[in-house]
């Protein structure tokens, strides 16, 4: 994958762009929840676990080591998981009453399927190692 740091890091900035978008209207409120706020913090802030994830992210795509990458998988795992999450939670319905979608969680999932894919096609190439005449014996 010839652009895959650029792809990654697209993905990072989006999720954490996202984080700072409306993620759902409850109309019973009347308001707006965003990645940082929720009625009297119930939901709490899962835009600082996004960003905590995000940033360890970028900085392992510029990583050029195997073990870098492999951590990447990682942190694309937790950050799915997360993601899955922050969907039922922010948008669950509770007594009769369905929050609406708004853009900023449809962004946040685009930026973690982004991330996902990018950990799962590393641009990494393997040297071949050389054979001695002391391996052979």
């Amino acid at each position: 994958m010839k652009f895959y740091k650029y792809w990654a890091l697209l993905g990072c900035a989006l999720l954490a762009v996202s984080c700072f978008l409306p993620w759902a209207y409850y109309p019973d409120l009347n308001k707006v929840f965003t990645g940082f706020f929720s009625e009297k913090n119930m939901y709490g802030k899962p835009g600082k676990v996004f960003i905590f994830f995000t940033v360890i992210y970028a900085v392992f795509v510029l990583v050029n080591k195997v073990w870098a990458k492999r951590v990447n998988v990682f942190i694309a795992a937790i950050t799915i998981a997360f993601l899955i999450k922050t969907w039922v939670l922010f948008l669950s319905c509770y007594g009769g009453i369905c929050p609406e979608k708004r853009y900023g969680i449809f962004l946040l999932t685009a930026g973690v399927i982004i991330m996902s894919v990018t950990a799962v096609m590393p641009d990494t190439k393997v040297k071949p190692e050389s054979v001695t005449d002391n391996d052979s014996a």
